[in-house]
């Protein structure tokens, strides 16, 4: 696994934010405040690049979603100091299901509350005038752990080049809370599901196998000479292959397919 120099990766982005945001005419950043890792340390990066008055946090709970995740934004958002505010999404969620699709199951309710959460989000970041900021790191991105249009739209994605471990570091750097980087992640998006047991993989074997596989281009036989079996290389191959739709924009039909 690489070894980061956290202060310099701190500057550098701390300053892609900053140049980002103003370079495109804006002054403000908008996110969504979820209690987890992700949400805290992109808010934290931000207030150091832009300054807390330009930073908003919106919590969007649904209504099974956990009450320690609100509170753990909420706890986030004081120690920052930043705006924010709660906004419950049960009633725009339940209004869709209770009238049209009564029998989804909870891989398409909790899909529909990710997209609601950035509907809601785009238009507050119309009257606040303020940029989308994206909350996924680089191990989500690359198994495809996100949902399209959901958390995975934003404007830019400033830990998105980050594995989930080097967030944990980071995060530490910053003085985000322990109670926040101790947690189990989880999406929150059903009762007692966890990332962990979705993906198949703790996330430090993940990292390791997604940094073999993706930026040291080791064989399989080298990622299997770490220690990893060939069923754990080929879960996380499969989950790359599956995923690749959502890291790649539409595709057109080029002059050359006519």
């Amino acid at each position: 696994m690489r070894k980061l120099d956290l202060s310099a990766e701190l500057d550098n982005i701390t300053s892609f934010i900053r140049s980002y945001v103003h370079g495109n005419g804006f002054a403000n950043v908008i996110l969504g405040l979820s209690g987890g890792i992700d949400s805290s340390l992109s808010a934290a990066l931000a207030v150091r690049a832009l300054g807390k008055e330009h930073v908003y946090g919106i919590m969007l709970p649904y209504k099974n979603s956990s009450p320690e995740s609100y509170n753990d934004a909420l706890l986030m958002a004081e120690q920052l100091g930043i705006h924010h505010e709660k906004i419950d999404i049960t009633p725009m969620v339940d209004a869709y299901f209770d009238t049209y699709q009564t029998q989804a199951d909870s891989l398409r309710r909790g899909n529909w509350m990710a997209r609601t959460r950035m509907c809601v989000l785009y238009d507050l970041s119309a009257g606040y005038r303020a940029l989308v900021i994206g909350t996924s790191n680089r191990t989500e991105l690359m198994v495809g752990y996100f949902t399209q249009f959901g958390d995975g739209a934003c404007a830019f994605e400033p830990i998105g080049h980050l594995y989930k471990t080097e967030v944990w570091e980071l995060s530490r750097l910053l003085g985000i809370p322990d109670k926040i980087i101790n947690k189990v992640p989880t999406a929150d998006l059903w009762a007692d599901q966890t990332d962990e047991a979705e993906l198949g993989l703790k996330y430090h074997q993940l990292d390791e196998i997604l940094y073999a596989l993706t930026d040291a281009k080791l064989t399989t036989s080298e990622i299997m000479a770490l220690g990893f079996t060939q069923e754990q290389i080929n879960r996380v191959v499969h989950l790359i292959s599956r995923s690749e739709f959502k890291r790649n924009l539409p595709p057109l039909i080029n002059d050359q397919d006519k």
